[in-house]
């Protein structure tokens, strides 16, 4: 009988610069392959979207994911919630605000004569 390796094998996710974590070896965040496999996408098609991903690494990420996926979800989430609350820090400037109104009157100048 042949016999087939049966250590574990290291998830293939590192942390990058201790805010995301991404597929090792690519820039492609863990956010991205779990709402892709959320989607609906396979592994293959995954893989295809990315053509850095290896398609092993692509499964072995899922399986972590359905291992884990309180653990993942949580981290999701407050990804999420960072990122909003990034964006409002942003966009609740008054800078911002005289910016997006003199874009938007550009806008209604450009419709009106066009």
């Amino acid at each position: 009988m042949i016999s087939l390796p049966l250590e574990a094998e290291a998830v293939p996710l590192d942390l990058y610069e201790g805010k995301v974590y991404r597929i090792r070896g690519t820039r492609v965040p863990l956010q991205t392959v779990v709402e892709a496999f959320a989607l609906g996408m396979s592994a293959e098609g995954i893989a295809d979207a990315f053509p850095s991903l290896a398609l092993s690494d692509v499964y072995a990420v899922i399986a972590y994911y359905l291992r884990h996926r309180l653990e993942v979800d949580q981290y999701l989430a407050a990804l999420d919630g960072e990122g909003k609350r990034l964006a409002a820090e942003a966009t609740d400037t008054a800078e911002y605000q005289a910016w997006r109104a003199q874009l938007l009157a550009r806008a209604g100048r450009a419709a009106k004569a066009g």
